[in-house]
């Protein structure tokens, strides 16, 4: 019992939130299309997640060897840190979740093969290869990317373009406007994620080489980064309301804000690192309830005009 404990901590389940929007974001919209699809989108759930297990896992693995993840660092001791799980056990690890993932997609593709083209079939088995690669090659391997403050652009281009475009043609078979706007809006929330917990880490980064924008910018310029980024989401998504408009049942979501507002409030005043680890889950967890609240403001428009969503 205390194996699997350890391995669930290793899965970083309040990271699993985030993925989850991901999906259900390109799900809405294509809700708005009257392209939804039940199948495809927990097929495509069930891929990001192991997507995020894998990216999860890989970065404990990459940490490790580092030394990025020793006695100074800020936040969850991890598993491979206190030695409950050997490097190996999480190399064998990784490999049986870039398996999955690899096989969940191809299920995923297979099932939307009558929405896409069998040219849309390659390029996206081409995407979710580059997917767990990039989920790999994060922190792993002798050039680490993460390591190199591109983190934040690939944060923003696989859990934000690449997650919620790729739902929404899985569903409806093309991009359009709706669709990426909403993509870069989860983008900068996924970005305003890792960029809480770079924050909390700067000063062990700082030490151990890993030179995120954090560590490049400045803790200061990390908090103006952070506003922007949670305030640029916000204005996206009010722009793809307005964009695909049929009801205000649609601003919904707009139920969420004053949990945003509290956190930029407190990245304002925050003056120790440490204290930011439990911002991380604020801003996870808040994704995922504007994505719901979105859905369901979705949902009750085409209650209302149940042929305004569709023209």
């Amino acid at each position: 019992m205390q194996t699997l404990k350890n391995w669930i901590e290793s899965f970083r389940l309040r990271t699993l939130a985030l993925s989850l929007s991901l999906i259900l974001m390109g799900s809405a919209v294509a809700y708005q299309h009257c392209a939804f699809g039940l199948r495809n989108t927990l097929l495509a759930m069930l891929t990001t997640l192991f997507l995020q297990i894998l990216s999860n896992l890989s970065n404990d693995y990459g940490d490790s060897v580092s030394g990025v993840d020793n006695d100074n660092r800020i936040g969850p001791k991890r598993s491979l840190q206190n030695g409950s799980i050997s490097r190996r056990q999480m190399k064998r690890a990784i490999v049986v979740c870039a398996m999955l993932s690899l096989v969940s997609g191809v299920v995923l593709l297979a099932s939307a093969f009558s929405v896409i083209s069998r040219q849309g079939f390659v390029v996206l088995l081409a995407v979710g290869l580059l997917c767990i690669a990039a989920a790999l090659f994060y922190t792993m391997g002798p050039h680490p990317y993460g390591y190199r403050g591109l983190g934040d652009v690939s944060v923003f281009v696989f859990f934000g373009l690449v997650g919620v475009c790729g739902s929404f043609i899985l569903q409806f078979g093309s991009l359009t406007l709706p669709a990426v706007v909403s993509a870069a809006a989860i983008g900068c929330l996924s970005t305003a994620v890792l960029n809480m917990n770079n924050m909390r880490d700067v000063e062990n980064d700082s030490v151990s080489g890993k030179r995120t924008l954090i560590v490049i910018k400045g803790f200061e310029w990390g908090r103006r980064y952070q506003m922007f980024l949670v305030v640029a989401a916000w204005v996206l998504l009010l722009v793809e309301s307005a964009i695909t408009y049929v009801s205000p049942l649609q601003f919904v979501y707009i139920l969420a804000l004053p949990l945003f507002v509290r956190h930029l409030r407190f990245v304002a005043r925050c003056q120790s690192p440490q204290l930011l680890d439990s911002q991380l889950k604020v801003v996870s967890v808040g994704t995922l309830l504007i994505v719901v609240l979105f859905f369901a403001g979705c949902m009750l428009a085409s209650c209302v005009t149940p042929n305004g969503l569709c023209g």
